[in-house]
């Protein structure tokens, strides 16, 4: 079960990917905890070091991710 619900964050990414590119950035899921229902997210890139990366993580990845799969309670930068 924890690799659809890997697989569902992933897709839920795709939509917010490009916009990151476009920066020259990208986000690579590190883990999807099935258990605690976390996903702890890397920032690559242009993105990693932005001063707006925490806008990016709470209004881009975040939301993507809590819109597609709402049982995700957090996602953490790491």
């Amino acid at each position: 079960m924890a690799d659809k619900l890997k697989e569902r964050v992933l897709k839920s990414l795709e939509a917010v990917r490009p916009a990151l590119q476009a920066d020259g950035g990208d986000v690579e899921i590190v883990e999807v905890d099935e258990k605690e229902k976390t996903v702890k997210v890397r920032l690559q890139g242009a993105c990693s070091c932005c001063m707006g990366a925490a806008a990016t993580l709470e209004y881009g990845v975040m939301r993507a991710i809590q819109q597609d799969v709402p049982e995700i309670k957090e996602v953490i930068a790491v």
